[in-house]
């Protein structure tokens, strides 16, 4: 009679396995919805192959969406870890706000390490791989009942643009949106910088007042931009020209051949030649005639006139090297 106890114990196991296999789409959804609800740390509902395979199993009424994942470090999935707290958030906050389950919608996860004989029968070789099996019966069934998979490709996603893909699916039923928990850490630190801020600025602002207020200042901003952007500041930016070229014989091109054309120093050198000229002129212009003494004002005259003459006749030989038509030209350099 010893075998009677092992008897026993496989009849009832079949019996049970039986009755778990005959449970109707309605109590499979309202099982796996009460683990859901249970606690927030149970959604998604973690899967093994048996629960998956129960989840996933047809006739259902009910929209399933499960992530298949390799979060064990052995597997050095990146995207795995990146993306399982944003699917976490979104299941958490979609059963929050759907306890009653009016949407028909189950999350669950997968992990590898529970579920090898349900990724073999797949042939996944890569992870997360999220799945969306829509309802085979029912006032929402679909003609389709191939579940529909997530693209990754760009890399991991955040839970409010998978609520988006997963929303487009469930036409006429509930979406509950995603409620991300407040970062009191990121509050208190804006707080802290930006009253740090207004109490830097309200000690500073005696001393920057006189600063903005500077005529100066501002004249020499607006002339160093004037002189940025009319020798081809920006035409750099635009066309990413090299600063410098080599010149065929071993040597260096500070200066590209053509009027079309230009380097980043070149740039530079005619903005200096530019500035150079502009506070020559400023300078016979204003600070001369200011000059009381004569001697001392023809001497300025001279300076500020000689260095005048020869910068406008360097830049006018760059134009002539530039293009060898250009019809102008002033000693020294011709």
């Amino acid at each position: 009679m010893r075998w009677l106890p092992a008897f026993l114990t496989a009849s009832l196991a079949f019996a049970g396995g039986s009755l778990a296999a005959k449970k109707t789409s309605e109590e499979r959804f309202n099982s796996f919805h009460a683990k859901s609800i249970a606690s927030s740390s149970a959604a998604p509902i973690k899967l093994s192959d048996a629960s998956y395979r129960e989840l996933t199993s047809q006739p259902r009424d009910y929209t399933a969406a499960v992530v298949l994942t390799a979060m064990d470090s052995r597997f050095n999935c990146q995207l795995c870890r990146e993306f399982q707290p944003e699917w976490d958030l979104l299941a958490r906050s979609w059963v929050k706000g759907d306890k009653a389950g009016e949407s028909r919608v189950l999350f669950g996860t997968l992990d590898f390490a529970d579920g090898r004989e349900v990724f073999m029968s797949l042939g996944l070789q890569t992870a997360p791989v999220l799945l969306l099996f829509p309802p085979t019966v029912g006032p929402h069934a679909v003609a389709n009942t191939e579940p529909l998979r997530y693209d990754f490709s760009n890399g991991p996603q955040i839970a409010e643009v998978v609520h988006s893909w997963i929303a487009r699916h469930l036409p006429d039923r509930p979406h509950p949106p995603v409620k991300r928990p407040i970062n009191w850490m990121r509050w208190i630190s804006t707080t802290v910088l930006t009253l740090g801020s207004l109490t830097a600025s309200y000690v500073a602002w005696p001393y920057i007042v006189p600063i903005i207020q500077s005529r100066n200042i501002w004249a020499a901003l607006t002339l160093i931009s004037i002189l940025l952007f009319t020798s081809g500041h920006m035409y750099n930016h635009i066309r990413k020209v090299p600063y410098v070229a080599s010149d065929g014989k071993g040597g260096i091109s500070y200066f590209a051949s053509g009027f079309q054309s230009q380097y980043g120093l070149e740039t530079q050198i005619v903005a200096a030649l530019y500035g150079l000229l502009s506070l020559a002129g400023i300078s016979l212009a204003i600070k001369v005639p200011r000059i009381s003494d004569s001697k001392r004002q023809g001497v300025a005259v001279l300076a500020w006139g000689g260095v005048f003459f020869f910068t406008y006749a360097f830049l006018l030989s760059i134009f002539r090297g530039k293009n060898p038509g250009y019809p102008f030209r002033l000693p020294p350099f011709v």
